[in-house]
């Protein structure tokens, strides 16, 4: 058999072994060492000084000393400490207030206590088993259709791996050498906008047949007001702000009621009020942070720029006197014409111009100063082009139609703002600002780039620590069972690293990677007929596979063709990161599925489940026909970041 046959044989044969239920790493490592040694076989050498034995510790050194794969326990402890600090029950409550307008509101609930939670987790089983424990039991009591509660939660579920911080993005930078950041930056949007086309489904499906989603009792869509804050209200104004303000100023009636059995104060009533304006003041951040990144912080370099060259522009006369003088000088006499080498020297170089000045010498500033393109590598201020584009108008007009809504939308929430709404809002700020804050903190120092993605999951780990101890749900046991969890993870993962190293050298050795590469570009394809053709293939092997063996084996063997076709390696990553979601929801290896039956009431069943997930599948096609469609949905994020 021909090394080519084998490294197709060795192809089959993974998919095979694997499917038959063996570990994927030792799989990986075995085949790579056997029919490695096959490659690298010698008669006249023993047995023992096989290449493939070197070839093997090379490939686990290189994954172990990866810089990228460094973040990943660090994310996935911050993911288990979480889920073991049990942080989602006050979460989903309060989150489920705040929605109770909105048809479908447990499922809407449902929806976005996955999505965020999974950009805090990044781990799909625990956001499916939690979310199955705490929401799935309400919405069948509800009267909710079996099918939409769970769909719902399987598809929710999954976003973990889409939406950054994300251990599936990190495995595909070291797998593609791609930057994490960028890769992060690239999947923000489409993550989001999944999350957004689930939203409009569920709506949309609850708006065209209401009894999948009976509304709740009365009794459970109210949030319960203490007494001290209805005598306020009832003392001052119907509508809370105005009411807290004036108790503020005057705070004589407020005073004469009880907070559960100890007396208002004046203090309790001011941090009332910072609790009231947190809508206020994340309004202006929101627009005073995006007015600071575009208009001050991304133009700073231009600005300095075009100080400089006003500087440069005031004193010509100098600089060019300064220029004149530097520049070259008539030789010295003694350095003038040589006679030439007589027989036995060896000649000195020189082309056709003559002597040559050494790099970074006067000469090269004098050619700079009279040749444009060396003017421009010199670094003359006035020859640069800016390192951003200005901002442009559309912005400025954008800004203040979002300053204009932003106002409205504020004044018509204060203007509804009652008793009630102040205790949902309070609610809301103590389960889940705490959560928001970590991850946009996470999120935003890896994005602007103010540290590492390494780092940044260091920060991340500390803060889920910190959460959990706040909130009084940390005990030893559970840091135990956390980091139990994050050692038997990382070692997964770091282990299918190293099996597929190993696997892919020697499939290349073999002449596989060749053979498929000559196939796929006999077949003469489009740009979009090889991609929609790569992508029909994970998609289908996302059936009996699991994401980590469709990174780690299958996607390596599409990269080397990309720089042919055009096609750029993050916007195909991001779509191969939209595809694996159909990975988590088709049957008949759909693990959300599995993960939910588990903890589902016994009436329900794997079909029902399975029935449920099917709708998801084709919204996952939907954005990824998008995504082709609109690549800025994509790209758009990271070339405004980073260029």
């Amino acid at each position: 058999m021909s090394n080519p046959a084998l490294g197709m044989l060795m192809l089959c044969l993974i998919v095979v072994v694997i499917m038959m239920g063996f570990p994927t790493a030792f799989t990986l490592m075995g085949l790579g060492m056997v029919f490695g040694y096959i490659a690298f076989f010698d008669p006249s050498a023993g047995w023992l000084d096989n290449r493939v034995f070197d070839l093997m510790v090379q490939r686990a050194f290189g994954a172990m000393t990866n810089e990228t794969l460094l973040s990943i326990p660090l994310f996935v402890l911050m993911g288990y400490v979480m889920e073991r600090g049990a942080l989602v029950d006050k979460m989903f409550h309060s989150v489920q207030l705040a929605f109770r307008s909105v048809p479908g509101s447990l499922a809407v609930t449902t929806l976005i206590i996955c999505t965020f939670w999974g950009i805090a987790s990044g781990l799909v089983g625990a956001v499916v088993v939690l979310m199955g424990v705490i929401a799935m039991r309400p919405m069948l009591d509800a009267g909710y259709d079996t099918r939409l509660a769970a769909g719902v939660i399987t598809a929710g579920g999954t976003l973990g791996i889409l939406i950054p911080p994300s251990v599936m993005i990190i495995v595909y930078a070291a797998v593609a050498g791609q930057s994490v950041v960028k890769l992060y930056a690239a999947a923000m949007f489409p993550g989001f906008f999944l999350a957004f086309l689930y939203l409009v489904y569920i709506i949309g499906w609850v708006l065209i047949n209401p009894k999948i989603a009976p509304k709740l009792p009365p009794e459970q869509n109210h949030a319960p007001v203490p007494a001290w804050l209805a005598h306020v209200s009832n003392s001052y104004s119907r509508r809370t702000l105005p009411a807290l303000v004036m108790a503020v100023a005057s705070p004589g009636k407020a005073k004469q009621a009880d907070a559960n059995g100890v007396p208002v104060t004046w203090g309790l009533l001011v941090r009332s009020l910072g609790m009231a304006l947190v809508p206020l003041l994340m309004g202006a951040a929101v627009l005073g942070g995006t007015w600071w990144y575009v208009v001050i912080h991304s133009q700073a370099a231009n600005n300095a720029a075009d100080v400089v060259a006003e500087q440069v522009v005031g004193a010509p006369e100098e600089t060019t006197t300064l220029r004149s003088t530097e520049g070259l000088q008539e030789p010295p006499a003694e350095e003038g014409l040589q006679t030439p080498p007589v027989d036995g020297e060896t000649p000195q170089a020189a082309d056709d111009d003559g002597l040559q000045a050494p790099p970074g010498s006067d000469v090269e500033e004098a050619t700079g100063a009279v040749a444009e393109p060396g003017l421009q590598s010199m670094g003359d201020p006035t020859a640069q082009e800016p390192q951003t584009p200005p901002v442009p108008e559309a912005f400025f007009t954008g800004f203040a139609v979002a300053c204009g809504l932003m106002v409205l939308l504020l004044a018509w929430y204060y203007w509804r703002f009652d008793a009630e709404q102040y205790e949902i809002l309070r609610m809301l700020v103590t389960s889940v600002m705490p959560l928001a804050l970590l991850t946009i903190m996470v999120l935003g120092v890896i994005l602007f780039g103010i540290t590492t993605a390494t780092e940044s999951a260091a920060v991340g780990a500390a803060g889920a620590f910190i959460m959990a101890w706040h909130a009084g749900t940390l005990n030893f046991q559970r840091i135990k069972e956390a980091v139990f969890l994050t050692t038997k993870t990382t070692s997964m993962v770091c282990w299918l690293f190293v099996g597929s190293a190993l696997f892919s050298a020697v499939f290349a050795l073999l002449g596989g990677q060749r053979v498929i590469e000559e196939w796929v570009l006999s077949m003469d394809l489009s740009p979009l007929q090889f991609l929609l053709l790569s992508q029909a293939i994970i998609f289908i092997l996302g059936w009996p596979l699991e994401w980590t063996e469709i990174i780690v084996i299958f996607v390596p063997i599409f990269l080397p063709l990309l720089p042919h076709f055009q096609i750029d390696p993050i916007l195909f990553g991001v779509l191969v990161f939209v595809n694996l979601q159909a990975a988590f929801l088709s049957p008949p290896v759909a693990m959300s599925a599995f993960y939910l039956k588990g903890v589902s009431p016994a009436h329900v069943t794997i079909n029902q489940i399975f029935a449920g997930m099917m709708p998801y599948m084709l919204i996952v096609i939907l954005c990824m026909v998008l995504m082709y469609i609109w690549p800025g949905l994509t790209l758009w994020l990271p070339t405004y970041l980073y260029g």
